[in-house]
């Protein structure tokens, strides 16, 4: 419990820093003359600290990424702590399952990964061998291929718009590159939004098969408790951005308001189809060679990760939002973009995590062998 209180600590500690030095930050870009003195001095003395300065936005996520990480994982492992008489009884269970191949079952209980001798009823290993079934997988890779390249245009232009020198029209050129990117984002979410969708009707024709306590007192199991925590950090951060793109409709961001309102309607969606997908499993034979749902998984994870590009490279900082920095305030909506970006940014990049793991398990049939290849006597 001490490591987990110390996590949370560092967790809050960098929060507090970053938003400190962003707000500095800010002050800084209001007043002109300070921040081309600032600019200066930082280049010709202190190049490793502009570095660091300068890195830093794009740094600090994974710094709360991985302390949320870790407090998580230090919980599970407290929650499964057995004492007394329970820590006893536990060490029988793990005694009995080493004597499971003596039992009259030890056949049935054979795997693709481990294999019993009828001889003896020892176990042997094939860890070693690791292969991947990338079958009904490429058109799905071929459309994430395509988002990966819109996402890399969406930057480039992004880029171009809020770093150019011409100062006189700057604010038409930030107007500009937020409409950009905001589009962007709005047809992500919509291609996602429907491709979720026909990923969970694909997906009912397999079987649910979850056993009860099999993932610990939790009942979801460590990685998916990971997505729902970091997904507080995506309701946030919709929530105040749909009611700061509301209030400040007339600055013409309608497409900053459809594009919240869709990221939070995919990430609702998306979140639950993690949760029921990680059950799923084929029920036969025709199952495991058409893979129902496959492609579409597939151009989910490459979707995630372009998201989660756009979320560390464009919208890790409080100044994307320029109406809402002015309609919240320089204090509040940093400190909102601070607690809630990185998890958000976390939420993407764990979602492509878990929907790997569903793309790699959900198409696989553990088949009993009647007769070990290296029987041992």
């Amino acid at each position: 419990m001490h490591m987990i209180a110390t996590n949370l600590c560092e967790w809050l500690y960098v929060l507090v820093e970053e938003t400190k030095h962003e707000i500095i930050h800010l002050g800084e870009h209001q007043n002109s003359t300070n921040s081309s003195l600032n600019q200066k001095y930082c280049q010709e003395g202190h190049v490793m600290g502009c570095l660091v300065t300068n890195a830093s936005p794009f740094l600090f996520p994974c710094t709360i990424e991985y302390s949320l990480i870790c407090a998580v994982i230090l919980f599970e492992i407290w929650k499964k702590i057995k004492i007394g008489d329970n820590a006893q009884e536990y060490g029988k269970e793990r005694v009995s399952f080493k004597d499971v191949g003596q039992t009259k079952n030890k056949h049935d209980r054979m795997t693709t990964h481990f294999h019993f001798n009828s001889y003896g009823g020892r176990m042997l290993n094939s860890n070693h061998h690791f292969t991947v079934d990338c079958s009904n997988a490429h058109r799905g890779l071929f459309a994430g291929i395509m988002v990966i390249v819109l996402t890399i245009i969406s930057l480039i232009m992004f880029f171009v718009f809020t770093t150019a020198s011409d100062k006189d029209n700057e604010k038409n050129r930030i107007r500009i590159a937020m409409f950009e990117v905001s589009t962007v984002e709005l047809l992500l979410y919509l291609i996602t939004t429907v491709a979720v969708g026909v990923a969970m009707l694909k997906m009912r024709k397999l079987k649910y098969d979850r056993k009860i306590g099999s993932e610990g007192s939790s009942g979801i199991g460590l990685d998916n408790t990971l997505l729902v925590v970091a997904q507080t950090g995506m309701f946030i951060y919709c929530m105040f951005s749909i009611i700061g793109s509301y209030f400040t409709i007339a600055s013409n961001n309608v497409i900053e308001l459809v594009a919240e309102i869709f990221s939070f309607i995919q990430t609702c969606l998306q979140t639950m189809f993690v949760l029921d997908g990680w059950w799923r499993k084929c029920r036969n034979i025709e199952q495991t060679r058409t893979k129902p749902g496959r492609e579409i998984i597939t151009f989910l994870i490459v979707a995630n990760m372009a998201m989660w590009i756009i979320n560390t490279l464009e919208k890790n900082r409080a100044e994307f939002r320029p109406t809402h920095l002015h309609f919240f305030g320089d204090w509040a909506w940093t400190i909102i973009t601070h607690i809630s970006m990185p998890m958000a940014i976390f939420y993407r990049f764990h979602s492509t995590i878990c929907l790997f793991e569903i793309w790699k398990s959900a198409y696989k049939v553990k088949t009993p062998i009647k007769n070990p290849l290296f029987p041992i006597v």
